[in-house]
């Protein structure tokens, strides 16, 4: 710059307008408002700019920063010969004491160059291989895997050390660790408030997590954040609460230590800090300040009174869930139709899938490859310890999703051609639909919210219409209580043939019936909850004039006391200050339209099935309802003879009655004094014999496991029936798949329970 201002290549007009736009992004973003772009941390960006840059704006004033730049230079270069790494030995005092040995820490830093230093000492420790590291300059997906490295224990491969830059922490929970050091001290408030969020937040189970902070106390800057850290601490335990670290960015709110520390530089000006933060950081000004976010935000509601029901309806999600008996069920009887198979038994965790024909897997190979070799060739669809070493199969793991996209393309065509089943509970032949109906929000051109149609609901429904056209809803679930037939029969001859015609009516009725009516409770619930979504923007946009106002009086005293950025800073807020009351009106306006934009979307049909009665000579006869009573009643009998409460889920009425789907795959639900909750599948003969488990009762044998029984009652034609119980079926049967899972009398007895 000296050599371009002699050369008149620059003004010192211009060199002073370099300077204005010099900006520290420490002190302006939190890490989470902070972007990482091409490999970069923003604040990374900002430093090299910095970096590049001089304050001078002046000849005079860039030839005294040269001289000055010399001088800290020799001064670096001494302190790197005497090689005092004072700071570092702290650390590794906090490593090597007993009170931490073999816990898991987390290491914070604001710089790259510092986490690469912090990296090599501790492999130069002994430590490598036992330390994980994030940086913003990682893809998402690689710092989910060093923090899945991190999780691991360290008995089984995992680090025990993870070195961490802020930006990195975005969006990741590290609660599963309560040992955090800052190794340096942000000064910006809000991110040393942030960091601590990362391990100190709902879902910690430790008491207490410990944060340790490494500052030079003794010197004037030290004292400053010293004071600042202490007082904290005191005010949390006057509180007796946590929250105090949940507000000090906004306490500090526009001001950072930073100024604090350069007001440190004489013992005058470290008095006169110190003070200023005795003053502004009190037990007071931290309740008041959570008091304001209350009022502006309004009361969320008595969560701990909610927390009942929550669990209630957890458990009885269980029992609707997906995974992982229908995913291990499709798996086996998708595979064979790509020429691949499932080698392992159905009770394992574990799996692998085989070719049978050659390369019938090649399609996923590059999917498969990611994973690491000693990995994806054993998959499971129970969720696995994270030290195993399986591909979790589920929805939304690229492999089967992948997977479940291609069989599903293939046989799409199939699947809407249709096929036989059979209903063994069934007088009449009928048709079953499998639909998906969607709710969308249509476009509004005039607000930029609406600029495009959304998909707001995709359902999927079951449709059961007979041969005079009648349409009814049922679960999805139903196609898992019927089997596969063989061919039309006489009785639903003339039904096949009018099937084209009455598919029409049935694709009216899912319009009109099923996604006109979804519309209208999404629209209906839209409206009820206006008043109290409008009054939440007021709030918010409230709160926000409230902060610039706090930020705005900050950045107007930065600028008196000789900022050269807070003219810039201060313009912005002006700007954003002017333009709040747009802002809300628009945000209002697109609240108050959007139910107006609600309408019933696409129907398209997936799959059609021809439904059959069983055969009267086999199916039917198994059928029977009064051997199939008897076993009812032996079995609700047993359980409430131990003290148990049981409610009778066998049918979709008192299914749904008890808050289930309507086919949960068992018949009873036992409550047993001691909190156990048994799933229990009756099967009554009328002697003995082999029984059969429908698909859907199989898929929930493998959900459930040791809470799924199978009670067996033989002899119920007789004076004198016999219950068989076997816990977790599943695991213990020796299953053979025949349309359902036919079990035999034998492996029944061996696998009973005594007593």
């Amino acid at each position: 710059y000296i050599a371009d201002i002699k050369a008149g290549k620059m003004t010192a007009k211009q060199l002073a307008e370099r300077a204005k736009w010099l900006r520290d992004l420490f002190d302006e973003q939190t890490a989470d408002e902070e972007s990482l772009n091409d490999g970069w941390e923003a604040n990374e960006r900002a430093e090299d700019n910095i970096l590049g840059s001089v304050i001078a704006r002046s000849i005079v004033d860039l030839e005294a920063e040269a001289v000055k730049l010399e001088s800290l230079i020799k001064l670096a270069e001494g302190v790197l010969e005497k090689g005092d790494e004072s700071k570092f030995a702290k650390l590794r005092e906090v490593i090597q004491d007993p009170k931490y040995k073999d816990e898991k820490l987390i290491i914070f830093t604001e710089h790259r160059d510092t986490l690469t230093y912090l990296v090599n000492r501790l492999e130069g420790l002994g430590y490598t291989g036992k330390v994980a590291k994030i940086h913003g300059g990682m893809e998402y997906q690689e710092r989910q895997e060093q923090v899945d490295f991190f999780r691991k224990p360290a008995s089984q491969g995992g680090a025990t050390y993870l070195v961490a830059t802020d930006a990195a922490g975005e969006g990741i929970n590290l609660q599963f660790c309560w040992l955090m050091v800052n190794y340096d001290v942000p000064w910006n408030p809000a991110r040393l408030e942030q960091r601590m969020g990362r391990i100190h937040r709902y879902g910690q189970k430790h008491d207490p997590v410990i944060i340790i902070n490494i500052v030079a106390g003794k010197t004037r800057e030290g004292r400053v954040i010293k004071i600042l850290l202490e007082k904290l601490e005191r005010i949390r335990r006057e509180l007796s609460s946590d929250k105090v670290f949940d507000v000090v960015g906004r306490i500090f709110e526009g001001v950072s230590i930073k100024s604090y520390i350069e007001r440190a530089l004489t013992e005058e000006g470290a008095e006169s800090a110190a003070h200023e933060i005795d003053e502004r950081l009190t037990k007071e000004r931290v309740k008041q300040v959570q008091d304001e976010e209350k009022r502006l935000y309004g009361c969320l509601g008595d969560v701990e009174a909610q927390l009942p029901r929550i669990r209630e309806e957890i458990e009885r999600e269980t029992y609707r869930r997906l995974m992982p008996g229908y995913v291990r069920r499709f798996l086996e009887t998708s595979l064979p139709l790509v020429g691949a198979k499932i080698d392992g038994s159905p009770g394992d965790d574990a799996f692998t899938i085989k070719e049978i024909e050659p390369k019938a897997l090649d399609p996923f190979l590059p999917l498969m490859e990611k994973y690491p070799e000693g990995v994806r060739t054993r998959f499971t669809v129970n969720k696995p310890d994270p030290s195993s070493d399986y591909v979790f199969l589920h929805v939304g793991e690229p492999f089967f999703d992948a997977y479940r996209e291609h069989i599903c393309t293939r046989f799409a065509q199939d699947a809407l051609r249709g096929a036989v089943f059979v209903d063994p509970t069934a007088t009449e032949p009928y048709l079953f639909h499998l639909v998906l109906v969607t709710v969308v929000r249509k476009a509004d051109p005039s607000m930029k919210a609406f600029s495009g149609t959304q998909t707001l609901e995709y359902r999927l429904v079951g449709l059961k219409q007979d041969a005079k056209g009648g349409v009814q809803e049922c679960p999805v679930e139903h196609l898992l209580i019927l089997k596969g037939g063989s061919g039309i029969t006489h009785s639903s001859a003339r039904l096949a043939a009018d099937a084209a015609n009455l598919t029409e009516v049935a694709k009216a009725y899912a319009f009109e019936s099923v996604a006109k009516r979804a519309a209208e409770r999404q629209r209906a619930a839209l409206l009820e909850s206006l008043a109290e979504r409008e009054e939440y923007v007021r709030r918010g946009y409230d709160y926000e004039c409230a902060e610039l106002a706090r930020a705005r009086s900050a950045t107007y005293k930065k600028m008196r006391e000789g900022d050269p950025a807070a003219a810039a800073r201060l313009e912005s807020i002006r700007k954003r200050q002017a333009a709040i009351d747009k802002h809300k009106d628009e945000a209002l306006a697109v609240i108050r339209r959007e139910p107006d934009l609600i309408a019933p979307g696409e129907v398209t049909f997936l799959a059609h099935a021809l439904v059959v009665p069983a055969p009267a000579s086999k199916d039917l006869e198994r059928y029977d309802a009064e051997i199939e009573s008897i076993a009812m009643s032996v079995a609700r009998a047993h359980e409430e003879a131990l003290g148990a409460r049981v409610i009778d889920v066998s049918n979709s009425g008192l299914a749904a009655a008890a808050g289930l789907s309507e086919y949960p795959g068992f018949d009873l639900l036992s409550q047993r004094s001691d909190g156990t909750k048994l799933c229990i599948e009756v099967k009554g003969r009328a002697r003995i014999g082999e029984i059969e488990l429908s698909e859907n009762e199989w898929a929930k044998a493998c959900n459930l496991r040791d809470q799924y029984w199978l009670y067996v009652v033989y002899d119920c034609a007789t004076s004198y029936p016999r219950l068989l119980r076997v816990q977790d079926p599943f695991g213990k049967l020796l299953v053979k798949s025949l349309g359902g899972v036919k079990i035999s009398e034998n492996e029944i007895f061996g696998a009973a329970e005594d007593g």
